[in-house]
């Protein structure tokens, strides 16, 4: 399958990197590619310079956010939640209509320091705003509430720990799904939580996330939900 993942930073690799070990095609999208592969100094999250990655990536392309979408069957936005609904416009809606989009941002606000907060929050989400935005988008929410390598990899977190699901359209979840399940993802921890407003809840997960993050010191964990068949408490690994 024909993927694109819009993003460059280390959740955007890691995803594009996996999709590739999986015999999948992919570009990666970025607003000026020639400016990418031009950055000498690590990202602000400490992550490497992309052209040194793309060096051992090489059968992982890189295009404009518009080309990259073109060409694609399936999208995954690892973008900044705070840009994302940009890139998405360079990336023309023509080229997003009728295709399944996995959104992985989560809308973190740093302009008042660390931790970030949330905008939107509580009575809106990022996933619910692509949706609106780009109505021809078959959006789901999920990966979003764990660290990227937890993302392609489950198997770092031991015992039984889950994904959400968030989305309106029941073939994009489909789609979404068998991806996880090549992921590595276990049928049983994938919980569907309805429509994509109820991505609200996972993106709220994220302050949650960075505060067990501080305490644990590393990001192998993920959330686990006792009961998850019937309904029941929060648990942790």
């Amino acid at each position: 399958m024909r993927y694109a993942v819009l993003g460059t930073g280390i959740v955007g690799r890691t995803v594009a990197a996996k999709l590739v070990s999986l015999g999948h095609e992919v570009v990666i999208g970025t607003r000026d590619p020639a400016a990418t592969l031009a950055r000498t100094e690590p990202g602000e999250t400490g992550v490497g310079p992309y052209a040194v990655w793309q060096a051992s990536h090489p059968d992982v392309a890189l295009a404009p956010f518009a080309g990259a979408a073109a060409a694609a069957e399936v999208l995954v936005n690892a973008t900044g939640g705070r840009v994302s609904l940009d890139a998405l416009a360079a990336a023309d809606a023509a080229h997003l209509e009728g295709k399944v989009l996995l959104d992985i941002a989560n809308p973190l606000d740093f302009s008042h320091g660390f931790p970030p907060s949330l905008d939107p929050v509580n009575t809106d989400s990022l996933g619910e705003r692509i949706q609106r935005t780009f109505p021809g988008l078959r959006v789901v929410k999920s990966l979003n509430t764990m660290n990227c390598a937890v993302m392609v990899d489950p198997s770092r977190v031991a015992g039984e720990h889950h994904v959400f699901v968030s989305g309106e359209d029941a073939e994009a979840k489909k789609t979404v799904r068998e991806l996880l399940y090549s992921f590595g993802w276990p049928e049983s921890s994938v919980l569907d939580l309805g429509g994509i407003e109820s991505a609200r809840g996972t993106e709220m997960l994220l302050p949650v996330w960075l505060r067990l993050m501080g305490t644990l010191g590393h990001t192998d964990f993920n959330f686990h939900i006792q009961g998850a068949g019937g309904g029941g408490a929060w648990g942790g690994h």
